[in-house]
């Protein structure tokens, strides 16, 4: 290292035991070379307004060549901390980098770990920064790249930076204004708006996110080391736990207390306010510098909203960047801690993490910040579902789609045919709170990682959940880009959440795969291939909520995120519709309050919901079709 004398530098010595943190299984080998071939030092890096940010560095001991920087930001901490060596290839980079040969800098964010400072959720950007105090996440990753240039020895003078959920949202804003070394940047599932993903869907609030904020928001004193022993909840069953638990405002007053202040300020903002666009990094993914690889999972529970609108923010305000997407069928970071072969009952019939980890992820970070290889990445690199095969397109969503709409109708039916008459105009359903519909057949207290593939059968059973499916599918059926559902509704009530699911449902003779659970039969199997919810109140205005009034037919629109999926010959799609979706998403007292967080146990009330398929009241799917 050189200039060292601007911080507190420690070189770290290998003594007695090395230990490799997080590696995958039999990884010796790695860790073998990690040993002999890389130094690690831990630095405080000053920031523009004199705060310190703490980093580990690995750097390849040959220095006849000079190494490109790696660099990844992180709340989660950069341990292994002191004389102890690790390198977490689940953070997105696998062991090949090692061998490539590059200079690896992981960085505590501010305030977190080893990092000076005031921690943020999701750090408000500062668009013009006058005065030193101006710093954000954008800046703190400038000032550090500036000084790793400037003190690692045998740099090359070129900067790559990824990372995934969290640390992804921590790439979006470096790539921001972004430090003229900063030639890459790979966002992955990047967390963007937490109105659309994370803790709220459309404005409903994913219940099974309570346990990050606990174990993220805990005060303590800097600097530490361990991460925060998570709530013993005391019962393995969600579903009973949140029952028990009764409503949102009981959170607080049983566990958390006002120790835990990223919940209170989500109590205290349940509608889309200045507190929530503030930290909507989106609008300012303009003029971006540095090539772009984002990459997602379609079977990401917690931030496919957060891929698709980053790769289109910067699609859209840097239109003659170089920018690229990547999408497999992956659940949330599944491309770095799965094989990709398959999920849940649902095969995949191929490694897709390792295709992408060897022929997009490495290639990507070798020519911007080697000169090695070609460019010949697609703008466009997804898995298609249902026929398990990889497509490139020179754009997304891609230009050879035709639009058309999925129709609900009486009886139980789906088609492509518009209405010409019904029997009778809605099919309705009682939703009760005190009963509401599981996500998942699973018993488990996390959120299940294969839930969006699951077997819908299960609730397509229930008497509140109505069901629409399509006759047996004479031709194959691609659906592309994204779809929205346009739904005619009203209710007894004075609020509701509407959730929707497209569903592929398999004939009565399909065939078993090697990772169909004992005691289910893919004959039959009805696979969730894309969902989403809206909380009712927000149809018009995210920012303004408004009641329904009882009986009144209104309009909901909700958009269900891209999909690119086949629907084969001999298979039937099908929409599934409900209004309670637990404990995935709280439930809603169907009793119109100015804040749920808020509610009472008197003001869970049943109600009658309908939604119309009527040629006066159309409720459709409007989807778009790949034409082979």
């Amino acid at each position: 290292m050189g200039s060292v004398n601007r911080v507190s530098t420690r070189s770290i010595v290998l003594v007695g035991l090395i230990i490799l943190s997080s590696l995958a299984n039999g990884a010796n080998h790695d860790t073998e070379y990690l040993l002999a071939n890389y130094t690690k030092t831990e630095v405080e890096i000053p920031m523009r307004d004199g705060v310190k940010l703490f980093a580990v560095i690995y750097a390849p001991k040959d220095q006849s060549v000079s190494y490109p920087i790696l660099y990844n930001r992180t709340p989660y901490n950069v341990a292994p901390y002191g004389d102890e060596y690790g390198f977490n290839f689940r953070r997105g980079l696998f062991p090949e980098f090692l061998r490539e040969g590059f200079i690896f800098v992981f960085q505590d964010v501010r305030g977190r770990f080893m990092s000076e400072g005031k921690y943020q959720h999701m750090t408000p950007f500062v668009a013009n920064k006058t005065k030193s105090t101006d710093v954000d996440e954008s800046s703190d990753a400038y000032d550090t790249v500036d000084w790793l240039i400037k003190n690692v020895d045998n740099n090359n003078g070129r900067v790559g930076m990824w990372g995934i959920s969290y640390p992804g949202y921590y790439t979006s804003c470096a790539a921001i204004d972004a430090h003229p070394a900063l030639k890459c940047v790979s966002p992955q599932a990047p967390i963007s708006d937490w109105f659309y993903d994370d803790p709220h869907h459309h404005g409903a609030f994913f219940l099974l996110n309570m346990g990050f904020f606990g174990a993220m928001d805990v005060p303590r004193k800097h600097p530490y080391q361990d991460w925060i022993k998570p709530y013993d909840w005391k019962n393995p069953d969600s579903y009973d736990f949140f029952m028990k638990l009764g409503p949102l405002s009981n959170v607080k007053n049983n566990y958390f207390g006002d120790s835990i202040t990223f919940w209170n300020k989500l109590a205290e903002h349940p509608n889309y306010d200045q507190f929530w666009q503030d930290r909507n990094i989106l609008p300012h993914l303009k003029n971006i510098k540095p090539a772009v690889l984002v990459v997602g999972g379609w079977y990401d529970a917690e931030d496919l909203y957060g891929t698709f609108n980053t790769y289109e923010a910067i699609q859209k305000n840097s239109p003659k960047g170089d920018k690229r997407i990547v999408i497999g069928p992956w659940i949330h970071g599944g491309w770095a801690r799965t094989d990709g072969d398959y999920l849940g009952n649902v095969s995949f019939d191929q490694k897709t993490s390792l295709y992408y980890r060897h022929q997009i992820e490495l290639p990507f970070f070798r020519y911007y910040l080697k000169d090695q290889g070609t460019m010949d990445l697609a703008q466009a690199t997804l898995f298609m579902t249902g026929k398990n095969e990889w497509r490139k397109f020179e754009q997304w969503p891609p230009k050879e789609l035709e639009e058309t709409k999925l129709y609900l109708h009486d009886q139980s039916k789906l088609s492509f045919d518009a209405l010409s008459g019904a029997e009778q105009p809605f099919d309705e359903f009682v939703s009760d709170p005190s009963k509401p519909v599981p996500y998942t057949e699973e018993t488990a207290f996390d959120m299940t990682k294969e839930y969006m593939t699951d077997d819908q059968r299960f609730a397509g059973r229930r008497p509140d959940v109505l069901v629409f499916e399509t006759e047996v599918l004479e031709d194959e059926v691609i659906l592309a880009g994204p779809l929205m559902a346009h739904l005619k509704v009203s209710t007894t009530g004075t609020d509701a959440d509407w959730v929707v699911k497209l569903i592929d449902v398999y004939p009565s003779d399909a065939e078993d795969n090697p990772h169909t659970r004992e005691g289910l039969k893919m004959a039959g199997y009805q696979q969730m291939v894309r969902s989403e919810v809206i909380r009712g109140r927000f149809r018009n205005s995210y920012e303004f909520p408004e009641p329904f009034t009882p009986g009144k037919v209104e309009d909901v629109n909700l958009e269900l995120q891209d999909v690119l999926h086949c629907f084969k010959k001999g298979h039937k799609i099908m929409i599934q519709i409900q209004s309670t979706w637990f404990p995935l998403v709280d439930r809603n007292p169907q009793k119109y309050v100015d804040n749920i967080f808020d509610a009472g146990p008197e003001d869970f009330i049943k109600a009658t919901h309908r939604v119309y398929h009527s040629k006066k009241n159309q409720s459709f799917i409007e989807v778009s079709l790949l034409k082979e």
